[in-house]
């Protein structure tokens, strides 16, 4: 299941494209995160011990009710002849009960269910926790990409202040010209250091799945802009069958159609039996006893467990039926934020950022050569970095939407090459 969704959100099979110092440590990719929780998060041992729990409830309703070794005395103690033990009777029996009704048989069902249900509860750990992981994961990237598109702010806006002190040298343009530039460099520094500490701040939550005090990793493979064409809703839908949540529940119905069955053999009351030896000590005789008890009236007490146990198992049916609801409503949603927000990166990469780049630099001509306001270059400028830091927003919208996608389906969901061209 780790090797299956380690596709998640795409981030493990993008590269990053921005230079690296010379021999740099490798970068860690998403597989590399999802293997470090997977070793070492309590999370994921939990279920090896809920397994051996449930094993040995398991084994324990397989007993048949024991057998009972009983001694009683009488006659001890007394007065007359029966002072001290000269008129003592002693009587060694063995005793047991003899269940009626199936109840051993269907304890051991309930127990087989139970010890069942544990496989989709440890899937459903697994999913939830790697979905976590892609999160935070994505978190190292966004502040990455932010971190650049600030250095690339900050490139700008230096390259504007160098023009405004020339020309306020030259007395071409006001000192206010001046100062607006540093004010507006000193803005995209500002985000620059905002994103440097997110990114101080995203490394740590990664790292800390893996119990680590300290990030012991700088660079992570991984674009968020790089996003997948994946299934259509229809073959998405289907899939959710599978899904572990849905696995639970029927593993829920078995454990209370079995409840029922443990129910309905109480409706038979169990025979309780008593075989044993008495011994009179003052004639020396020895004889057999025995008995037997038989409690009555078991189906008239039964009968409440039972519309229980029963309304409990029709309660089940319309909890999966709501389920089922649930997770396709779910799944609608992220799959049309997610078709939503890969549109909006591929149009604004595409048509709106090449226009705007060409713009600013036109701009930035113009304005060195006196024929436009320092206002609509720096206005071309904030509009080119606002469509940058628009389309990262829509890519780890896409992103988060893809991660919820994949945590529903539990299925690897890129396209096949004739579904790339998805709008």
């Amino acid at each position: 299941m780790w090797k299956r969704l380690a596709a998640l959100a795409a981030l493990a099979i993008a590269p990053c494209a921005f230079a690296q110092a010379p021999s740099p440590p490798a970068p860690l990719t998403l597989d590399e995160a999802i293997g470090r929780v997977a070793r070492l998060h309590p999370d994921l041992r939990l279920p090896a011990l809920q397994r051996a729990a449930a094993e040995a409830r398991h084994d324990g309703a397989g007993f048949k009710p024991p057998l009972a070794f009983g001694v009683e005395v009488e006659n001890v103690l007394g007065t007359g002849t029966r002072r001290g033990f000269d008129g003592s009777e002693v009587t060694v029996s063995l005793a047991g009960v003899l269940e009626r009704g199936g109840k051993l048989d269907a304890r051991r069902a309930v127990a087989q269910a139970n010890l069942d249900a544990v496989a989709p509860q440890r899937e459903i750990a697994r999913l939830d926790l790697m979905a976590e992981v892609a999160r935070r994961y994505l978190a190292v990237t966004a502040a990455d990409n932010r971190h650049r598109i600030a250095l690339d702010d900050i490139e700008q806006r230096r390259r504007a202040v160098q023009a405004a002190r020339l020309r306020l040298q030259a007395g071409a343009s006001p000192a206010s010209t001046l100062l607006t530039a540093q004010a507006a460099l000193a803005q995209a520094e500002l985000d620059r250091d905002r994103a440097i500490e997110a990114g101080r701040a995203a490394r740590l939550s990664l790292a800390a799945l893996w119990n680590a005090r300290e990030a012991d990793f700088d660079a992570v493979s991984g674009d968020p802009l790089q996003l997948p064409a994946v299934q259509d809703f229809r073959q998405l839908a289907q899939l959710l069958a599978d899904t572990p949540e849905l696995a639970l529940i029927a593993g829920q119905v078995r454990v209370r159609e079995a409840q029922v069955q443990l129910a309905r053999s109480q409706q038979r009351g169990d025979l309780s039996w008593q075989l044993g030896v008495r011994n009179d000590r003052a004639s020396g005789d020895t004889a057999l006893v025995g008995g037997f008890n038989l409690p009555l009236g078991g189906a008239r007490r039964a009968a409440p467990d039972i519309r229980a146990a029963q309304a409990e198992l029709a309660m089940t049916a319309l909890e999966r039926e709501s389920r089922v609801l649930q997770l396709h409503a779910t799944l609608a949603e992220a799959h049309g934020r997610y078709r939503t927000a890969r549109l909006e990166v591929r149009r604004l990469g595409s048509d709106v950022l090449p226009q705007l780049q060409r713009a600013e630099k036109s701009a930035e001509t113009a304005w060195r050569a006196g024929a436009i306001s320092y206002l609509e270059w720096a206005q071309l400028q904030a509009m080119r970095i606002e469509a940058r830091q628009r389309q990262l927003a829509a890519a780890l919208a896409a992103q988060t939407a893809l991660i919820e996608i994949q945590r529903l389906s539990g299925q690897p969901l890129l396209a096949t090459a004739s579904e790339g061209t998805m709008p």
